[in-house]
């Protein structure tokens, strides 16, 4: 039997986002209040790189267990996330988009996220020195399995080499912008070196979910202190692997039209 995992999706942790991740925020309160219902559901929050081992053939995880991932990279993950993580001894991946990244004194440049406050170069390589897995979420934010493959193998293996450059160490884990992957995009990312990515699904990871499509439940503004209790105690949602839904290949099919049409379409509805 398969053991059930939820993997915890966070973007921004703030008490006053922008408007256009303001959905996807929750407030450092509701963090703070999560992270307690998580040991207090008797989880063990594990390195995500434990459950990629445990995927791999690995040692298992232990029967109950969660993991914590945050994505793009905003600025409060330094001055909010990671103290209520270390309060706790709480290990979690965060994976960054480099092109929202800057150096300090200079705006970022390069990335299709709107306007927000973001992580430094400077900061990012303190977070890891502390312990924080740092991952790959592309250079830009694209849609990735809309692009053509010279674009996509610069938004995959880009980032790799733009945080390997940076860190001075080999960096492994990945998470699809939006969720969106495909057939060929988890063939380059597994070329480019990859061991592991992230997609969403608003599913529970297992022990035998797939390593490059490891499922997430995303935790928004919206989500109800109930649901999260039920994520906690391995209800509420479906446990991967499972067939790709027949909406979802309709949706990644609209979405490439449009942007053939040079009119793309599609936000973060991540499966």
């Amino acid at each position: 039997m398969s053991t059930v995992v939820p993997v915890f999706l966070y973007h921004a942790v703030s008490d006053d986002p922008p408007g256009w991740i303001a959905p996807y925020t929750v407030t450092p309160r509701a963090l703070a209040e999560q992270l307690d219902r998580i040991a207090d559901a008797g989880l063990a929050v594990v390195p995500l790189h434990r459950l990629v081992g445990a995927l791999r053939g690995g040692p298992p995880v232990p029967d109950h267990c969660a993991v914590l991932t945050f994505d793009d990279g905003f600025a409060d993950f330094y001055w909010t996330v990671a103290p209520l993580l270390g309060e706790r001894d709480l290990p979690a991946t965060l994976f960054v988009t480099t092109g929202a990244l800057h150096t300090p004194g200079h705006p970022a440049d390069g990335s299709l996220l709107p306007p927000a406050a973001m992580l430094s170069w400077r900061q990012l390589a303190n977070l890891d020195a502390l312990g924080v897995e740092i991952g790959g979420h592309t250079r830009t934010h694209p849609q990735l399995d809309t692009l053509p493959g010279r674009r996509l193998r610069d938004e995959v293996h880009g980032c790799k080499s733009q945080l390997e450059d940076l860190l001075g160490h080999p960096v492994s884990s990945f998470a699809y912008p939006h969720g969106y992957s495909s057939a060929a995009v988890r063939r380059c990312v597994q070329k480019a070196g990859w061991t592991s990515a992230c997609a969403v699904a608003n599913a529970f990871s297992s022990s035998s979910d797939e390593p490059l499509r490891i499922a997430r439940l995303m935790v928004r503004a919206d989500t109800p202190p109930e649901l999260f209790r039920r994520w906690t105690q391995g209800t509420g949602a479906p446990v991967a692997p499972f067939p790709e839904r027949l909406r979802t290949k309709g949706w990644r099919a609209y979405r490439r039209l449009r942007a053939g049409l040079g009119r793309p379409v599609g936000g973060p509805v991540e499966t």
